[in-house]
């Protein structure tokens, strides 16, 4: 019986480092995109998609996103009018068409991954001692274990 408490214990101190990690990575990553005035969730997962897997259909990109297709639509939607995707034939069936990341959706995401990045380094170099930026290194090997 003490194993299966112990067990018990591991576990729920997994939960609550698991819920701690969850909600201030969320906190961080949402304070870096405001603070970098950077494309939404949605469109920069679409544009970062599209550059990784290329051309897609509406469906794809909201099956691999997990949303709604009617959701996609809005979402790819906004990123024509913004000339950052655009609409090609889908050489496969010729009455659908595929969403391809432009030159400049490219330039966009290049950006706003560069603007999240130096914001990012700026707090480091701002709020963190040597000791902890070599603590951050090492948090951040574990969590890219956790991958």
């Amino acid at each position: 019986m003490a194993g299966k408490d112990a067990r018990s214990a591991k576990h729920a101190d997994a939960l609550a480092l698991a819920e701690n990690l969850r909600v201030v990575v969320g906190r961080f990553v949402r304070r870096i995109k405001a603070e970098a005035k950077t494309p939404t969730t949605a469109q920069s997962e679409t544009l970062s998609l599209l550059d990784r897997e290329g051309p897609l259909s509406v469906a794809e990109l909201a099956d691999r996103r997990g949303v709604r297709h009617q959701s996609m639509r809005l979402v790819a939607g906004q990123l024509e009018a913004d000339g950052l995707i655009r609409k090609t034939p889908n050489p496969a069936d010729g009455r659908s068409q595929l969403l391809a990341i432009t030159d400049g959706g490219r330039v966009e995401l290049f950006r706003a991954r560069q603007a999240r990045a130096s914001q990012i380094a700026r707090l480091i170099e701002e709020r963190l001692s040597d000791e902890e930026k070599r603590t951050l290194e090492a948090a951040v090997r574990l969590i890219e274990r956790l991958c």
